[in-house]
Parts: C-alpha cells; sequence; structure tokens
C-alpha cells in the first residue's frame, strides 16, 4: 500500500516507526492519513483468505492492532497492549481493508483506543486496546 501525502509532518517519526515493522510490511500495511487525532492504516486483502474463501479474523485484528499502537504511540510516550478485543460483523467485500483508530480516554498510565475497519463503507469489525505507557519514544 502507498502513503498518502496526508501525514503531518509532526507525526512523521511515529509513521516512520510503523512503516519499518517487518509483521506490518508482511501484510502491506500502510498508514494513509493522520488527522484530528485519528489513524487511518490501509491493507490490500489479497493473501489474507481463509479455508471459506474469505478474509482471515487474524488479519483483520492484525490490522486493527497494528493501527491502536501507532495511535497510541503518537504522542511521544511508549505504550504497549495489555488488553485487545475484537467484534466482527460481516464479511469484507472490497480489495482493500482500512482501520480508523481514536483515543476514547486515557489516565496518567493506560488509555483506551477504539478501531473500526472497514471493507469499503462497510464496517467488518470493531476492536478496543487498552495501552499501558512505559516511557518515553526513543528518538
Amino acid at each position: 500500500m502507498e502513503r498518502t501525502p496526508s501525514i503531518p509532518e509532526a507525526y512523521a517519526r511515529v509513521v516512520q516507526r510503523s512503516d519499518a515493522c517487518e509483521f506490518a510490511r508482511l501484510l502491506g500495511m500502510a498508514v494513509t492519513e493522520i488527522e484530528g487525532g485519528r489513524v487511518r492504516v490501509a491493507m490490500p486483502a489479497e493473501g489474507t483468505t481463509n479455508v471459506h474463501g474469505t478474509t482471515h479474523g487474524g488479519a483483520i485484528f492484525s490490522l486493527a492492532d497494528h493501527a491502536f499502537g501507532i495511535a497510541a504511540n503518537m504522542e511521544g510516550i511508549d505504550q504497549i497492549a495489555i488488553s485487545a478485543r475484537i467484534r466482527y460483523f460481516t464479511v469484507p467485500a472490497a480489495d482493500t481493508l482500512e482501520a480508523v483508530a481514536r483515543r476514547v480516554s486515557e489516565t496518567e498510565r493506560t488509555s483506551v483506543y477504539a478501531v473500526d475497519v472497514f471493507s469499503g463503507d462497510r464496517l467488518v469489525a470493531s476492536f478496543e486496546g487498552i495501552g499501558f505507557k512505559i516511557g518515553t519514544v526513543p528518538g
């Protein structure tokens, strides 16, 4: 996937770190937008099918988890996931999946993020991740 130019310069380091992630590269994930506290990540669905011929739930989860990780680490405080859950609603119908992550709440040590995964205009899954703040992002 190719990144679009709608990445603010202030977040270039976070995007660079995510682009360097071996697993994200393996699945073709790319940050396509950061705006208004939201992170949008796209991934091609090709090559992710399960035995039923539909997109594997693990691929959908991976995309949502990656978007969560990027959103949680945008502000310069390194966070790791301590909990994540996902609800699947329907089978993807498009060639590209998109995850949109946003912060829901935050305390001194934790944060909660909601991620919606879309296939075209269709909501495929809803993910919630809880991040634990472990320190300042290396720079």
